[in-house]
């Protein structure tokens, strides 16, 4: 599997394990960069010399479910709010682009934009009013809210998605610890797998797959950060969210542990006969938790963008998960997954497979409280 864009998505509609209903630890880091894209909105209205007709806003990787419109909903309050600090008018339209790869289920979303937009009506109308009973100050400023506007694009993040200089403000969470494919050269010279037993980086995988997983983020994240210094207009910004890990080593703590328990529950497969070792063997993620030394030096040596913040913060695996932890942690693994693991080693084994891997995250939280480490990053061009 050389590219993940045929293939690559999270479970669409909304049952027990699609993502809409399986999304909480995305949520949660979401709901973490409220703060730095409030301070990115605020720095890109200020940075003007004169009011603001319209925006164009890009959230990259948006997938589906609820997660996707709660992004929109708080860009268009931090823009409402400060504008109203600054006591300027709100942009009069803000265009939205949610973009995801081709087979996302972006019909989840359109379905949702009808209860979205009577939302944003209503706080429009509450502003209006608001404004109507102040309006014994002459120098008050109707700022009544912008009015959205709401389409897909679809297509891979690495590479060119829209016209040069249209957008003001790019937003992405967790979706770029996603590769546009598999690295090359994980055989040696007699066409032997050289992460046998594994699906991702662990503690056994051999340097030489390290390294080759580590070049194909810095050439990803390069591509990505050249397409968007190309969209994006002058003292454009992006907030960026990335599932990371502590340092340099590839195998550090919170990288990718998940991974190495779903290699376990496949290999106890191996071992009844049900699944063929080859199919294990051959199998290679195209994800990759980049620590930020490895941001940075991407960052510098593309040369289009300055990192105006950067933090970092852990979530918890059962985020949101309140009973059942090693099910409902097994069925947000699936959720994100699935598509990957059905193309490699077909459905029938998908029920059984997630069935011990729940058995091994529940004995996981037996002995630890396992996180994910996330960062957010702030850039501007």
């Amino acid at each position: 599997m050389e590219t993940v864009v045929e293939v690559l998505r999270m479970n669409k509609g909304a049952g027990k394990i699609s993502y809409a209903m399986n999304s909480s630890v995305q949520r949660k880091v979401i709901s973490s960069t409220k703060q730095a894209v409030e301070k990115a909105i605020k720095e890109i209205l200020c940075s003007q010399r004169g009011p603001i007709m319209k925006m164009g806003i890009a959230d990259l990787g948006c997938s589906s479910g609820p997660n996707a419109l709660m992004v929109i909903s708080e860009i268009v309050e931090a823009i409402n709010a400060t504008s109203s600090l600054l006591n300027h008018p709100a942009p009069k339209e803000l265009m939205f682009y949610m973009n995801d790869l081709f087979t996302n289920d972006f019909n989840n979303i359109f379905a949702s934009l009808p209860s979205f937009h009577k939302k944003i009506r209503q706080e429009k109308e509450n502003n209006q009013s608001k404004n109507n009973n102040n309006n014994n100050n002459n120098n008050n400023i109707r700022n009544f809210g912008s009015t959205c506007f709401v389409s897909a694009v679809p297509g891979t993040f690495y590479g060119r998605l829209f016209p040069t200089k249209s957008i003001n403000f790019f937003h992405s969470s967790s979706s770029l610890t996603w590769l546009s494919r598999v690295p090359n050269r994980l055989k040696d010279e007699s066409e032997r797998r050289l992460n046998k037993g594994k699906l991702y980086i662990s503690k056994s995988t051999p340097n030489y797959v390290m390294e080759a997983y580590s070049q194909q983020f810095q050439n990803d994240f390069s591509c990505f950060l050249e397409s968007r210094s190309l969209e994006l207009i002058d003292g454009g910004r992006m907030v960026l969210t990335f599932m990371g890990r502590e340092s340099m080593d590839p195998a550090a703590p919170y990288g990718g542990y998940h991974w190495e328990l779903l290699a376990q529950a496949l290999m106890t497969m191996v071992s009844e006969g049900l699944v063929e070792e080859e199919k294990v063997d051959s199998f290679n993620a195209p994800y990759y938790a980049c620590c930020y030394e490895e941001l940075k030096m991407v960052i510098e040596k593309e040369g289009s963008f300055s990192v105006d913040s950067f933090e970092t913060y852990e979530i918890d695996w059962d985020e949101g998960i309140e009973s059942e932890k090693g099910e409902g942690f097994a069925r947000l693994i699936r959720a994100g997954y699935e598509s990957l693991l059905e193309y490699h080693f077909g459905s029938h084994i998908l029920d059984d497979l997630f069935g011990r891997y729940a058995q091994l995250v529940d004995h996981h939280f037996s002995k630890t409280k396992p996180k994910f480490l996330a960062f957010n990053i702030s850039l501007v061009k």
